[in-house]
């Protein structure tokens, strides 16, 4: 059986986009691949992503924030490294020396919606659809 590929997701402050994506990876191929996620300033992960997720059948509840520089001392290596940083926040998005394949999706930050709280839950969970829809597709043009 071949290897799981490993794959480090990184955004600003690992609270939701990357923990999303790394738990839609883990979920979707688990068997063929290692997710894990990181951040340049780790905080918690947001409340509302907790939320939206359980909303999806993943508990992110226990979940616990990582930073990228700790992986990166502690040797760690990673077939791929995507960066889910929206436009605005790319220049503080780490980088991850040593990376064969480095790949950017850009997404809001669940942080900076605006609104009222309906509003902000409807963005947060076009935020996560469209996480999960990327990691579907990522999935099906890797295979091929």
């Amino acid at each position: 059986m071949k290897p799981k590929q490993k794959v480090l997701f990184i955004c600003v402050h690992n609270s939701g986009r990357s923990q999303m994506a790394e738990a839609f990876l883990n979920t979707l191929a688990g068997d063929r691949f290692y997710a894990e996620s990181a951040g340049f300033r780790p905080a918690s992960v947001l409340p509302s992503v907790i939320e939206v997720m359980q909303e999806k059948g993943i508990d992110l509840s226990s979940k616990k924030t990582d930073s990228v520089f700790e992986f990166f001392r502690q040797g760690r290596i990673y077939d791929f490294v995507i960066t889910v940083c929206d436009d605005s926040d790319e220049k503080e998005c780490p980088v991850f020396p040593g990376i064969t394949k480095r790949l950017n999706w850009p997404f809001p930050d669940p942080e900076k919606l605006v609104g009222t709280s309906e509003e902000k839950q409807a963005g947060l969970r076009r935020i996560r659809d469209g996480i999960k829809d990327r990691i579907e597709n990522w999935i099906k043009e890797i295979q091929t």
